[in-house]
């Protein structure tokens, strides 16, 4: 595997954590079922598709990427923040957004970065972000 696979693919699964990461967080403040169900369903995708970054990953011997330790922090500590504010259903739907747009620019930034990466790989990126769109597709109606 090329070197722009292997970064691909690491900041993929690193983007996968920090979005079920964010969910997770937020569970806790949802009192909205319906925002409940939609959170869990894109949790669960962004879990498969972490989970085939994983694997393939393992298959090279190469380690996991986390997100940077100081950015979890910071996203974990505005987010706590923000919700002992407000934790009304539309501003959890803003705050997840949020991190929708942050998830979709990320990927592709890296998607330009890492041009020869294994069309495989960019597929799955590709679908990543498609899954960020939709997610913030369908929260938006909680606004």
């Amino acid at each position: 595997m090329n070197n722009d696979s292997i970064e691909l693919l690491k900041k993929c699964n690193s983007g996968c954590k920090s979005g079920t990461n964010s969910m997770e967080q937020v569970m806790d403040f949802v009192s909205d079922d319906k925002l409940r169900k939609v959170i869990h369903e894109y949790n669960r995708k962004h879990i498969d598709i972490g989970d085939e970054c994983h694997e393939m990953l393992n298959r090279e011997n190469l380690e996991e990427e986390d997100p940077p330790m100081i950015a979890k922090a910071m996203s974990w500590l505005g987010t706590e923040v923000k919700l002992a504010v407000n934790d009304s259903t539309s501003h959890i739907a803003d705050i997840l957004i949020d991190g929708c747009n942050m998830g979709i620019k990320s990927l592709y930034k890296e998607l330009n970065k890492q041009k020869n990466a294994k069309s495989e790989i960019r597929d799955m990126v590709m679908e990543l972000v498609c899954i960020e769109q939709d997610f913030m597709n369908e929260l938006l109606e909680f606004l």
